[in-house]
């Protein structure tokens, strides 16, 4: 029996023990752009992986399907893998499958809690509880550590005026090896020769590829950068590009960690005093509430969720955005962020739903083709992951199956937690004229455009209110329809 491993399935929860396929595919490079950290951290995670044993075969092909072709599959085994794509080859070829792991609830059990609940709404906050109840994370028999189960309130901090970095303990960094060094040598040969396109900036490695590594990135999340967590995990400031985040996504996305593992580890730093509750359930909760609740959705709303555009968002997607060059775009906090993207093919939630899918939404951005962008341009991006985050959450394309109301704000909220309004051409208070703020004056204007669609939404009820006071409203319009997706 020989196991088909997936490059998302590489750490030592997913080896069955047996002789192990490990397929390197530039074929599946060459279908998309990707950005170069993306390419990079693949390859040296596959390369890494086959090169830690003798039973793992490293296969180069085209494709998975070039491969398996040419194979007999009956004595072929794989875990089941996280995307539609994959299981359809895997169901195509026949390979005998295992439930799916990485995750800390399985899909039967999901598909029995969403049962139970008959008509009420999936909400996160529910399934994060029973999450919290069946793995016993955080409680005190039947009650939640601290006597409430959300800090939520606790973790919404604007940066500290003045700074230009909070002061955490700086990231976790991998030493790159020869490894490494091929994998760039060959992603700019192959860009050479035309064989796949690149986005964003080359440059060191910043995330975990091996167990090993993924390893030290957690320990050293927990007892330098955890307690730093929470208090400014929804601020953005332009020189501290990670702030406390755990840049942990990538090894848990790659297979490296298991969820829970990284979950106990922050819930041992609570219990010995070294991270105060907020730190670590707003982590937590990010970890086993959030992240399992995306996955599951993912395969609960069906495949052709992503097709959603309620709101009739039909924009294309900006060439600045697609080529991830900020030299041209004059809004700070876009320029600032999409130039981060550029760098590291990452950032942190707020700076994804507050700045980039807001403005997308506000900018009328098509839904799918943003939902590849985020899939193409972030080192975390996955077929899983994106569709509930920015279908549903930050695009609302779904027309409110992921949250009651859009994710839409205006530059006040960006002014108050990120520095990236200071030196811009736009003033956050105007909403017309030369400096007239593009996320303000665009909140409006997408408020306006999309009124009957939230007429009736109570959660809306103040801002609509608020639109109908305008007396500048007919300016506002006309200046953004010129503006457009200029920014």
């Amino acid at each position: 029996m020989q196991q088909l491993l997936f490059a998302d399935q590489l750490g030592p929860h997913f080896d069955l023990g047996g002789e192990i396929i490990l397929v390197e595919s530039l074929g599946r490079l060459a279908a998309r752009p990707h950005h170069w950290a993306k390419a990079q951290l693949i390859l040296s995670a596959i390369r890494h992986r086959a090169a830690e044993s003798e039973r793992v075969h490293l296969v180069r092909a085209d494709s998975y399907n070039a491969y398996l072709d040419g194979q007999e599959t009956e004595d072929l085994v794989a875990i089941n893998p996280t995307s539609y794509g994959f299981r359809k080859l895997i169901a195509k070829h026949e390979i005998k499958t295992l439930p799916s792991r990485g995750f800390v609830i399985d899909e039967a059990d999901f598909a029995a809690w969403v049962a139970q609940r008959k008509s009420k709404r999936l909400l996160l906050e529910d399934f994060y509880r029973d999450v919290r109840r069946k793995t016993g994370l955080l409680m005190q028999g039947a009650d939640p550590v601290g006597g409430q189960w959300n800090f939520d309130h606790e973790n919404r901090e604007a940066p500290p005026k003045g700074a230009q970095t909070i002061s955490a303990a700086e990231p976790w960094q991998p030493v790159e090896d020869e490894i490494d060094r091929q994998v760039a040598t060959d992603l700019q040969r192959w860009v050479q020769e035309g064989k796949i396109t690149l986005v964003g900036e080359p440059g060191p490695r910043w995330f975990a590829v091996t167990r090993k590594e993924a390893l030290e990135a957690l320990q050293y999340f927990v007892e330098h950068r955890l307690a730093t967590f929470g208090k400014y995990e929804d601020a953005a400031l332009i020189q501290d590009w990670a702030m406390s985040h755990s840049l942990l996504s990538v090894p848990m996305n790659l297979g490296l960690l298991d969820p829970l593992e990284v979950a106990r580890a922050a819930e041992q730093a609570y219990l010995e005093g070294k991270a105060d509750i907020a730190s670590v359930e707003g982590f937590i909760r990010q970890v086993v509430g959030w992240r399992d609740y995306v996955w599951q959705l993912y395969w609960h709303f069906g495949e052709d969720y992503v097709l959603n555009n309620r709101l009739e968002a039909l924009e294309p997607i900006p060439e600045s955005w697609l080529k991830l060059d900020s030299s041209a775009i004059k809004a700070n906090c876009v320029s600032h962020t999409i130039d981060k993207v550029s760098k590291r093919g990452w950032l942190h939630h707020i700076e994804r739903l507050m700045i980039l899918g807001n403005i997308a939404m506000q900018r009328g951005l098509h839904p799918g083709e943003l939902n590849d962008w985020f899939i193409n341009s972030f080192v975390d991006g996955t077929p899983w992951v994106m569709p509930a985050n920015v279908i549903g959450m930050s695009q609302y394309a779904d027309g409110g199956k992921m949250s009651t109301k859009p994710y839409a704000g205006g530059g006040a909220y960006i002014s108050k937690m990120t520095d990236y309004c200071k030196g811009c051409q736009f003033d956050p208070k105007v909403r017309v004229g030369e400096n007239a703020c593009p996320v303000t004056a665009g909140y409006w204007n997408f408020l306006d455009k999309n009124l009957e669609a939230f007429r009736g939404n109570h959660r809306l009820a103040q801002p609509l209110a608020g639109l109908g006071r305008l007396k500048d409203l007919d300016e506002i319009r006309l200046q953004e329809q010129q503006r457009g997706t200029n920014l």
